[in-house]
């Protein structure tokens, strides 16, 4: 009985402290490193166990906004005992204020190491600098597994608010 009630404390107390790290970690903004070239701006982003459909990705005044949804899996034969793992993940990166961007050719892909990567052109003339709200799909990022080119591939569309598009990032562009 002893052993019962201290096997129940126990369980109490790691679910108690999984469940604080989770909360913790849906506090804390996705960590992302901005990239420049003469051509684009490159936001990298965390995104640990994201698919496609678990991420939304918007451009907006200068502001590049990403959200992930995760799921967490079920496994025949397990019971959940330390629920660590933050499901809902934001984060953000600023463009430099001069900055002027094709927010329509942007692309985001995700990487086999677990990171987010969302290209966005740097605009050709004014009349490219796209203003208002961009929604950006996302995609997989294929399985070559090369990911130093996996935000070259091209196969990334978007869709601008207001035009049919959910902003969820499709990955079969449907």
């Amino acid at each position: 009985m002893i052993r019962d009630v201290g096997a129940s404390l126990g369980r109490a107390v790691l679910d108690g402290i999984g469940r604080a790290a989770s909360r913790l970690q849906e506090r804390t903004s996705l960590p992302a490193d901005l990239l420049e070239s003469d051509e684009a701006y490159l936001a990298v982003f965390d995104a640990p166990g994201a698919v496609a459909d678990d991420v939304s990705v918007h451009f907006e005044d200068g502001t590049l906004s990403v959200r992930i949804d995760r799921f967490r899996e079920f496994y025949d034969g397990y019971e959940m005992r330390f629920p660590g793992r933050g499901l809902a993940l934001d984060g953000e990166v600023s463009l430099p204020e001069e900055a002027s961007v094709d927010a329509d050719q942007a692309e985001a892909t995700l990487t086999r190491a677990g990171t987010l990567e969302v290209l966005l052109p740097k605009a050709v003339s004014e009349a490219d600098d796209v203003g208002g709200e961009t929604a950006i799909e996302t995609d997989d990022g294929g399985d070559d597994g090369d990911e130093n080119d996996a935000h070259d591939n091209g196969s990334t569309s978007h869709d601008e608010e207001g035009s049919g598009g959910d902003g969820q990032g499709s990955p079969d562009g449907a």
